[in-house]
């Protein structure tokens, strides 16, 4: 066993057998073990004592969109990356759209590999996707290590990735289940967008209806329907209508393989509470009503929804009109995920441990990361966000590290101040100060 170089300890350390006081051992970037919180610290090791601060494992989010190379003047691996340790998450798996190339083939993959081998301040990890016309290179993007495959089942909003009809979802799906994969889905139904209200303009109300619930709740019966069919690992990306919610309990009883996540934007904004013309809250699905917010906490806390992920998908300012029809829907959130869903966690009655399991350690698990991530115990990457949970602070959007400073959550008070992020036992951030960056490109456990 290596020496014992660093010792983390602190009152309320969050493990999986829950939270105590604990001093946590670090050997070459590995937790070497998780012990009572006055033992003495090993001869030649550095002691970090964090106090009454929380010390919890560094959150995994699945769901980024970082958009470099081609669209890096909407988001770059240096500016995703920070914003990421800088709320507390140390791994991101970036989404193979709005980039240009797409990661579609492993050509396209080896591009987004070597932009951000040098720009990643967090580890990064890549999905594939799939589009109507490449599953012969889904084979070759599981083997080059791509964590699964994502599809559309609606309009994308960019060109160069389609969306999936049912004929092609059930070659890719076919395909997939093959390789032992897993396909993650932006479900919304086409048709059902099609027959909705469609106008144009800055009232949120006429953007809520031109995406109705009903268009979630079409496309996951096809996707469980496919599923069951095909044997194959589904997950639903950015659930929004808890109309959905007994489909995919059901479908789990049945023993279909399927996860689901949902984002702190549902979790925490209400779709009462957008300003018409504040096109900075949209998104697709969109953010619901709060009788809906209640029911997905309800499905998070009886395990119904797997995961809370970001789903960070900005554009540059100019993109942000005021008509909901035609500005970029996307939310930036890395920064800000971890305090946002803790603040609205602590007034349901939630505690830090369930925000760990949502975004750290099932998170983890989702893509097959959980051997390394997710969790303080030995054998774990040494990856740790420190948080002072009882400290609050306003969103401003100049002190965000997102490259275009737009946000919903602009003028919020929010609960959990991050202190510092470590990634594999060094510290890469510290009271708002980087170190260079210290991020691995990771590949899909085999």
């Amino acid at each position: 066993m290596p020496d014992v170089q660093l010792v983390l300890r602190s009152t309320r350390v969050i493990t999986p057998e829950g939270t105590r006081p604990a001093s946590v051992t670090v050997a070459d970037g590995r937790i070497v073990d998780v012990l009572p919180h006055d033992t003495e610290v090993p001869p030649g090791a550095r002691l970090e004592d964090v106090g009454d601060d929380v010390l919890l494992p560094g959150l995994v989010d699945t769901h980024v969109h970082v958009n470099d190379p081609g669209r890096t003047e909407w988001e770059g691996f240096w500016t995703a990356t920070r914003a990421a340790a800088a709320g507390g998450i140390t791994t991101l798996v970036d989404m193979p759209l709005n980039s240009l190339p797409p990661t579609t083939t492993v050509d396209h993959l080896r591009t987004k590999r070597e932009v951000a081998a040098a720009r990643a301040h967090v580890d990064v990890g890549f999905w594939g996707g799939a589009l109507p016309d490449n599953v012969e290179d889904l084979r070759p993007l599981h083997d080059a290590g791509v964590f699964g495959f994502k599809a559309f089942l609606s309009p994308s909003g960019v060109d160069e990735f389609p969306a999936l009809d049912r004929e092609q979802l059930d070659r890719s799906m076919t395909e997939i289940a093959r390789l032992g994969g897993l396909l993650i889905v932006h479900a919304e139904d086409p048709h059902h967008l099609a027959s909705a209200p469609q106008r144009g303009g800055p009232k949120y109300a006429d953007f809520l209806a031109s995406r109705p619930r009903g268009a979630e709740v079409t496309a996951i019966t096809t996707l469980i329907e496919q599923a069951r069919r095909h044997g194959a690992r589904v997950h639903v990306l950015h659930l929004s209508s808890s109309d959905a919610l007994p489909l995919i309990a059901g479908a789990r009883r049945e023993g279909v393989a399927i996860t689901v996540e949902t984002c702190p934007h549902y979790l925490t904004l209400t779709a009462e509470e957008v300003p018409d013309g504040a096109s900075e809250f949209k998104c697709c699905p969109p953010i619901r009503e709060a009788a809906n917010q209640d029911v997905l906490w309800q499905a998070l806390a009886d395990g119904t929804i797997d995961c809370v992920v970001t789903d960070h998908s900005p554009s540059t300012a100019d993109l942000k009109t005021d008509d909901f029809a035609t500005a970029w829907g996307g939310i930036s959130g890395l920064q800000l995920s971890l305090s946002a869903v803790w603040t609205e966690a602590r007034k349901r009655g939630h505690d830090l441990q369930d925000v760990v399991r949502w975004m750290s350690t099932a998170t983890a698990r989702l893509v097959g990361l959980d051997a390394r991530k997710g969790a303080i115990a030995a054998g774990r990457d040494a990856d740790f966000a420190v948080l002072a949970p009882d400290e609050t602070f306003t969103v401003t959007p100049a002190a965000l590290q997102h490259r275009n400073r737009v946000t919903a959550y602009a003028g919020r008070t929010l609960y959990g101040v991050v202190r510092s992020t470590w990634l594999r036992g060094e510290r890469v951030l510290a009271d708002g100060e980087f170190t260079e960056p210290k991020g691995q490109l990771l590949t899909r456990p085999s």
